[in-house]
C-alpha cells in the first residue's frame, strides 16, 4: 500500500505530465530545486505544505488535487 507521499508524488508526476511539463520546468515555475521535485515524486521526501502549495500553483491545479 502506497503511503500519502507516494501518492502525493504519483498525483504531482501525473499532473506535470498532463501538461508537458518536464521536472525540471515544474522546478523553475515552482521557484524549487529539481532534486527536490524529482524526490517528491518519488516519495522520498515529505513536503511542507508551502512546497505543495507552490507545486499546485505552477501546475495551476488546486491544492487539494494533489493530495487525492
Amino acid at each position: 500500500m502506497a503511503t500519502i507521499y507516494e501518492k502525493v508524488g504519483e498525483n504531482i508526476r501525473r499532473f506535470r505530465k498532463k501538461q508537458g511539463l518536464t521536472q525540471e520546468k515544474l522546478a523553475e515555475l515552482s521557484k524549487i530545486d529539481s532534486k527536490s521535485i524529482i524526490q517528491i515524486e518519488n516519495g522520498k521526501r515529505n513536503p511542507t505544505l508551502k512546497t505543495l502549495r507552490r507545486i499546485a500553483l505552477a501546475l495551476k491545479i488546486p491544492l487539494s488535487r494533489l493530495m487525492d
